[in-house]
């Protein structure tokens, strides 16, 4: 059973029950447990009354929350929930509850199409949009008939796709995650990546992607030069899971436009990318100034006039925050090696590749 309620009024928006074998009146628990777990500090994920279990997230000011009296597989009720999320999202522009209110026929009919007797079904925004369409809050049925991308092995991509020029590109992003204490060494760090593919292809064409990948490169024997060892790698449901266990070869038809292919983590030795130095005076009680000093090139000195305040107790040191984006780098050494588009009319299609490496989480502690 799934549900959505409003944050700010308590109240059940909307809720569509799978299987019918929790009792709808059982989500009537969860806000005030939410309260109850959030008062005494013991707030967390799933949340039990009796045999009846909530998983929730919050987005918004809404709580989408799924009910099941059995041992469920986690993982995947709250892929399921982002997922809603970002179906929604698609349909909606903002997902709140006024959206929900708005579009209440829309909603039941997504939520219909999404899963079927608690199996997740059809869950791509643009293959839903082919026939459940929606303008203001009027539901409008596109086609009298279900399009065969729902009925396909290739669910994410329609037929009799047509383009002048056929291109596809590769945006490689890693987001590095550091934290460096006040002398300077690293405590903590790894690498966060995802390939993003933008496709313009025509028909249905099948792609081959070759990365700098170290365990493919020991199966066929060439462990020579630069190869990253990728971890918690997770797939778009177009790549060929059988076949990258086997030989490491990302085989897959893609969705057209944008879309993210993989995601990884490496987990290595980040040396930091970016140094700051600060340096924190105070004058008096009612004057602070901040010295903050990156590299050789930049220096911000700031003048703080305050209150006068008589009380010398320990304040908190809060780490220096750094946002950044280096294109044409990845950290990591990640490479494309090759990308190969077959298709059966036998076009010629152009690949086009972009690095990217980002600031994520990337902190550095400072000294007063």
């Amino acid at each position: 059973m799934v549900c959505e309620g409003s944050a700010s009024f308590n109240l059940v928006l909307i809720c569509r029950n799978y299987k019918g074998d929790v009792d709808m009146a059982e989500i009537d628990h969860f806000m005030p447990l939410l309260m109850q777990h959030e008062e005494e500090g013991l707030l967390c994920p799933v949340i039990s009354h009796g045999n009846v279990h909530f998983m929730w997230i919050k987005h918004s000011n809404l709580y989408l929350v799924a009910m099941t009296n059995k041992n469920s597989n986690a993982s995947l009720v709250y892929s399921f929930l982002y997922k809603l999320v970002e179906v929604f999202t698609e349909y909606f522009k903002e997902l709140e509850e006024e959206s929900i209110q708005d579009n209440f026929v829309v909603v039941y009919e997504l939520l219909d199409e999404l899963m079927d007797f608690g199996f997740p079904q059809t869950t791509d925004s643009k293959i839903l949009q082919e026939y459940i369409t929606q303008e203001g809050a009027k539901l409008e049925v596109a086609k009298t008939k279900v399009p065969t991308t729902v009925t396909n092995a290739v669910s994410w991509r329609s037929e009799g796709i047509k383009y002048k020029k056929n291109e596809v590109f590769i945006d490689v992003i890693e987001s590095i995650n550091v934290l460096v204490n006040a002398n300077g060494s690293v405590m903590s760090s790894d690498i966060v990546g995802s390939i993003k593919l933008k496709t313009m292809l025509s028909g249905m064409p099948e792609l081959r992607l070759g990365l700098n990948d170290r365990v493919l490169f020991a199966l066929t024997g060439r462990d020579k030069g630069k190869t990253v060892v990728m971890e918690d790698v997770k797939f778009h449901q177009c790549v060929r899971l059988s076949r990258f266990e086997n030989d490491r070869t990302i085989s897959f038809i893609p969705p057209d436009g944008e879309s993210e292919l993989m995601s990884y983590r490496i987990n290595t030795h980040v040396k930091p990318l970016i140094w700051i130095e600060s340096i924190i005076e105070k004058f008096s009680h009612s004057r602070v100034e901040i010295m903050v000093k990156g590299g050789k090139e930049f220096l911000m000195r700031a003048h703080f006039g305050l209150p006068s305040v008589e009380n010398d107790e320990l304040e908190g040191k809060p780490p220096i925050t750094v946002k950044f984006e280096i294109p044409y780098f990845t950290v990591s050494g990640i490479q494309v090696r090759y990308m190969k588009i077959i298709e059966k009319s036998g076009y010629q299609a152009l690949p086009w590749v972009r690095y990217i490496t980002q600031s994520g989480d990337y902190q550095l502690r400072t000294n007063v």
